[in-house]
């Protein structure tokens, strides 16, 4: 039977259309219908929302947020938490702004903002793994005592300047700027390589596969031979090192290493973004896809509010509401797959 030239054509694009739902994952359905609705109602209340400057602010804003986030969905998955990363974020901040202004080296700035990054979140993994502490007490721990740290490294604990231009370039310079298209925020490139590689990562390696399976089911993790302390040291120190890049893009941006302001709040922020990206607390499940749509709607969120004039103490409610109602949906899924699974194995036995 021959096939005609528009059913070819048809046929190609329903096979677009499937590889970029398999791309992006049919759960993420929700968030992306949940941020077309955002979107639409937010333009009908202010003619400034598809102004190219306001589309590269969302873009720029959405850098320090979504690295944190990164990093915060393999922690999730594996069935941890951090709450310390805002904390590891200003430390990070603080260094990088002190390597900068004594040596001039942006590079140098940035490393040791990573390496510190890496160092505390070896930190709360061997305060898991060794002494045995439950993730979120032993990082709500290392959240005083790191934002403890940032304040003790910085010079009479107040933020220290930076006026290196080279270094700005990373929080609010620009690349791809051609014609009458703005260009993209370099640090939301960032954002975008590193969510790239983390997504192959997550759904590619050895090492993605072990984070989930020892999220679903730590017993038969180890017994499949998976070293659960291993992986929580490498989780956690990606996680930190993330939130250290994280820190330095926010003194690029702000031109000052920031022990607190500017750090402060980003692990309620990216927690949120990843159980609305369609984690669960239990761990076992979560994308980075799903995560990087959800930092996407929380910047859409508050550029809205703000562009509406909407008092930042009315942000943080429906922050922290946002967050409730995220971990009740993951709840409430995990709860009904539980009871579709034991439907389904009490079938099986009658059959």
């Amino acid at each position: 039977m021959s096939v005609s030239a528009q059913e070819a054509q048809g046929h190609k694009a329903d096979g677009i259309i499937k590889r970029a739902m398999n791309a992006i994952g049919a759960e993420n359905l929700s968030l992306i219908i949940a941020l077309f609705l955002m979107i639409a109602l937010i333009s009908t209340q202010t003619e400034y929302f598809f102004s190219s400057r306001n589309i590269f602010n969302i873009a720029q804003n959405m850098a320090v947020v979504g690295l944190i986030a990164v990093g915060m969905t393999l922690v999730i998955v594996s069935a941890g938490l951090d709450i310390s990363v805002g904390s590891i974020a200003g430390c990070g901040s603080v260094m990088s702004a002190l390597v900068v202004v004594s040596t001039g080296s942006v590079l140098g700035g940035v490393g040791v903002s990573i390496a510190v990054g890496l160092v505390l979140g070896l930190v709360n993994a061997g305060i898991i793994s060794i002494l045995r502490v439950n993730p979120v007490v032993a990082t709500l721990a290392t959240f005083s005592a790191f934002r403890g740290v940032a304040f003790l490294i910085a010079p009479g604990g107040r933020p220290v300047g930076v006026l290196d231009p080279a270094f700005a370039e990373l929080g609010s310079g620009k690349i791809f700027e051609i014609g009458p298209f703005p260009g993209i925020p370099v640090a939301f490139g960032i954002l975008l390589i590193v969510a790239i590689g983390a997504h192959f990562v997550m759904r590619t390696t050895v090492f993605g596969r072990s984070i989930y399976s020892m999220g679903g089911n730590p017993v038969a993790a180890r017994l499949a031979g998976i070293n659960l302390t291993k992986m929580r040291f490498a989780i956690y120190a990606i996680s930190g090192a993330l939130s250290g890049l994280a820190g330095a893009i926010v003194t690029a941006r702000t031109s000052s290493g920031q022990p607190a302001s500017g750090t402060q709040g980003l692990e309620l922020e990216a927690i949120t973004a990843v159980f609305l990206g369609g984690a669960l607390l239990a761990g076992g499940k979560g994308t980075i896809v799903g995560t990087m749509l959800a930092v996407l709607l929380l910047a859409t969120l508050s550029n809205g509010m703000n562009l509406l004039g909407i008092p930042t103490f009315y942000q943080l409610v429906a922050k922290g509401l946002l967050l409730v109602l995220a971990v009740a949906i993951g709840q409430w899924r995990m709860a009904y797959a539980e009871r579709a699974q034991a439907r389904q194995t009490a079938a099986s036995a009658e059959g």
